[in-house]
């Protein structure tokens, strides 16, 4: 190499870093700059999970998404194989129309036992007219046995025929309050036979509830996030069939060091830039502040070692702005979160919210 090719040389290395430690400075003005008002912390688009998991155990007739999808509220996205219910609802409906009938059958034994009592209550009646008659004529021939015109034995015999008419009085009013009890005895069969039948078509409704919800629908809108069975396996009750992410409750998950994240309050505003799209500003706001620091140095005796620790903050972004969205909604996305500490303070031109049009 040439004297000259070695002067070249150096000076093209000492404009370099004259040139880098430049940039390094304009970078550290702007940021201090942007950041005064303005801190930011690297972060991933979040979502809920939700489960749909089988009510009863069974097994997976078919599963009719793939991980990925985008399902809507109340879609159907697995159908469980429902043909040992479909049995047991048929035997549920057999057990309800002998229960139906038995009410029939007790309701007529009630009616008959009625009936019965109506009868027995005129025989009452007749035994106790039977029984007025002969008290009548014992007393007209108990005068008539004063004045010698009849005999003792026919006085005897009325008086006999009293005592008769009274024990036939007693033995019919026995036999009403048989036929009251015989009543009674009826119409707990009946009450018995319609509480059959309530049980037996409540039986009958869960065994149609569990044959409704083999379909398993999606609770709300969202993405497949991964399947959990497949068809033909066989799920305990509560099996998980697949995960969804809730796509109505996204948000950003980062993390600020103490002293930021003790100036951010719910509510403050955010604005999040994806790796995915950088050229949108998305807005959202922060719901949640951790209150214990997630990353711990081994000492905190120092203001330096306290700046170390990290807090979690989490962004959601606006419910209505993902119902316009939903179906660009992706999670796990990383990305950048800026958190606004001053509210009165302008967002930079870089932060202005864009949007996909």
């Amino acid at each position: 190499m040439t004297e000259h090719q070695k002067k070249w040389l150096i000076r093209a290395t000492v404009l370099l870093t004259i040139a880098l430690l430049g940039i390094v400075v304009w970078q550290r003005v702007v940021s201090s700059g942007r950041n005064k008002d303005v801190v930011s912390g690297n972060g991933r688009i979040e979502a809920v999970e939700i489960d749909v998991a089988a009510r009863s155990a069974g097994r997976i007739k078919d599963i009719l998404v793939h991980e990925g999808d985008f399902v809507t509220s109340g879609q159907v996205v697995a159908i469980m194989d429902v043909e040992v219910l479909q049995a047991q609802l048929r035997q549920a409906q057999a057990q309800q129309k002998q229960a139906q009938a038995s009410v029939t059958t007790a309701r007529s034994q009630m009616a008959q036992r009625e009936s019965e009592k109506e009868a027995v209550l005129a025989l009452v009646k007749q035994r106790e007219a039977e029984q007025e008659n002969a008290r009548k004529h014992a007393a007209r021939s108990s005068q008539l046995l004063e004045r010698k015109f009849i005999s003792r034995q026919d006085a005897d015999d009325d008086s006999t025929l009293v005592q008769s008419t009274a024990a036939a009085v007693s033995a019919a009013r026995a036999q009403v309050a048989a036929a009251e009890a015989n009543i009674a005895t009826a119409r707990a069969q009946v009450a018995g036979a319609e509480s059959a039948v309530v049980a037996a078509q409540a039986a009958v409704e869960r065994i149609q509830a569990d044959i409704l919800d083999s379909a398993l629908k999606s609770p709300r809108d969202g993405r497949v996030q991964y399947l959990v069975a497949q068809p033909g396996e066989v799920l305990t009750a509560g099996g998980k069939v697949l995960t969804l992410v809730d796509l109505s409750d996204v948000y950003m998950t980062f993390f600020l060091p103490t002293a930021a994240a003790g100036r951010v309050a719910l509510g403050s505003e955010v604005r999040l830039i994806l790796d995915a799209a950088p050229q949108y500003v998305i807005p959202a706001q922060v719901s949640f502040v951790a209150d214990v620091a997630q990353f711990t140095p081994k000492t905190v005796e120092t203001a330096s070692e306290r700046e170390k620790l990290m807090f979690r903050i989490r962004a959601k972004i606006p419910a209505d702005l993902l119902n316009k969205y939903i179906t660009k909604v992706k999670t796990g996305l990383p990305g950048m979160a800026y958190v606004r500490l001053d509210a009165a303070a302008q967002w930079p031109a870089h932060l202005q919210v864009m949007l996909p049009q």
